[in-house]
């Protein structure tokens, strides 16, 4: 019988109503206990959207089930869109005195580390040590993914130090750790120190190498991790490939990007994205436009992205009317998707970036919605390269109230009124800045980068 229910659970569960049918012959005849028969079912329950019936069933009428069903349900409700619920299956072991072993935790480890929750982690931590499964690797691994995703760089950092042994995992999800925090220098030390220490990188180990390279402009890293990719013979999967144009475009070689973009046989809306942003960028206006074209043309859908690289791109290359002509389109829902806020801000740098300064402004009055820093931030520095002292003012008046602890604002409010012979208000503006204890910065001001968040 149990083997017959078995072999009905793998290849005969084609419905929802079978599932539910299956599920009143095994409470009926009492096969939920055994844990192969659980495992297949829960199994059928995860294809069919039942998981929930799963967990109901187990957890009133087998509370104390054995430790396999329940690690079998943490695993699936770890990959499903619930992802909430692991830690209340564990919390029921607890409860019921089912003891966890070492396949417990990596599925718990990863559902806490997809839902952030770093609090729950340390406590899940604790009873790992307390039952002595740290000396497990996939245990160790999944832990220090926890830390890492969590950006708790500096705990996971400690945690990867204190292994006995180590894998090209740990060491893979210590240098995703530092890019989660921006520690991209950090980062690219930790995949040296990684091949000092014999381990041989893999696809992920590149690809968190390559995001880092790009994101700290180390082209030399990313060029020699290009050149390991080739000489190796590994495929340029959409993934990779990706990376590598994405670190090509970003920092500033764009050819190069376009090569890997060539030679690669699957890509996606990701990876034309890549290249059309490496082309904003390059200030390659007409060539970003050129390749949006294309990608329409090759039946790939633009996303939003997609279409903030564009307009960036009409943006740095003075592309004025294309700008309008795409946004139009973009409004008109011809690409499926609403305009948001960072459409309407690109939009609005396209004007201003142009000298068209007063149609920005009014652009920015007949939004859905108010004006952001990043749209202020442009008309600002468009006021200065205008000399429009008078929307500069306004400009760097409204940054302020947007964010009152910027001390850059305060500077290019006070140069304006300075250009104005307004010496009165640049006192009364370095009165304010003492009052609430702003200092000036030296280096480059937030407003003259604000545009490029749209790339990032």
């Amino acid at each position: 019988m149990k083997e017959r229910v078995r072999t009905v659970l793998q290849n005969f569960c084609l419905s929802e109503k079978q599932v539910r049918q299956i599920q009143a012959q095994l409470i009926r005849r009492k096969l939920y206990p055994d844990s192969r028969i659980a495992e297949h079912f829960i199994g059928a329950c995860h294809s069919h959207a039942l998981l929930n019936s799963a967990l109901l069933l187990f957890t009133t009428l087998l509370p104390s089930a054995h430790v396999y069903i329940f690690n079998t349900l943490i695993r699936v409700f770890s990959q499903s869109q619930i992802p909430h619920t692991p830690l209340s299956i564990y919390t029921h072991m607890r409860r019921n005195n089912v003891l966890p072993n070492n396949f417990t935790f990596p599925p718990l480890f990863k559902s806490l580390s997809d839902t952030r929750h770093v609090t729950q982690g340390r406590c899940v931590h604790t009873h790992v040590l307390k039952l002595g499964h740290l000396q497990d690797l996939f245990v160790h691994n999944a832990l220090l993914d926890v830390y890492a995703s969590c950006r708790h760089v500096a705990l996971c950092r400690r945690l990867f130090d204190e292994m006995p042994q180590r894998d090209v995992v740990s060491w893979s999800v210590l240098i995703a750790g530092y890019n989660n925090v921006g520690n991209y220098d950090d980062a690219l030390v930790v995949f040296e120190q990684m091949q000092y220490a014999g381990f041989v990188p893999n696809r992920v180990t590149m690809i968190n190498a390559l995001h880092a390279c790009t994101h700290s402009g180390n082209v030399e890293m990313g060029a020699w991790i290009h050149g390991v990719v080739e000489r190796e013979g590994w495929e340029l999967d959409v993934i990779l490939g990706t990376a590598l144009v994405d670190m090509y475009g970003k920092c500033g070689r764009v050819e190069e990007g376009l090569n890997v973009f060539r030679s690669m046989k699957e890509k996606n809306v990701f990876t034309w994205n890549a290249v059309i942003k490496g082309l904003a960028l390059a200030k390659s206006g007409h060539e970003a436009i050129w390749w949006f074209n294309r990608m329409e043309n090759e039946g790939v859908r633009a996303d939003e992205v997609t279409l903030l690289a564009v307009l960036s791109a009409c943006s740095h290359s003075g592309l004025v009317d294309k700008g309008r002509e795409i946004f139009v389109l973009l409004v008109d829902g011809r690409y499926g998707f609403c305009a948001n806020v960072k459409h309407y801000a690109c939009m609005v740098d396209v004007l201003a970036r142009s000298g068209r300064l007063h149609e920005a402004f009014e652009f920015m009055e007949r939004m859905p919605f108010g004006p952001t820093k990043a749209m202020w931030g442009s008309l600002l520095v468009g006021s200065k390269a205008q000399g429009d002292l008078e929307l500069g003012l306004l400009a760097a008046g409204k940054l302020i109230e947007l964010e009152k602890g910027n001390t850059a604002y305060y500077v290019h409010l006070s140069n304006l009124y300075a250009e104005m012979g307004r010496w009165g208000d640049v006192e009364k503006v370095r009165r304010v800045m003492k009052d609430r204890q702003l200092t000036k910065d030296l280096g480059c001001s937030s407003v003259e980068v604000e545009h490029q968040e749209f790339l990032a």
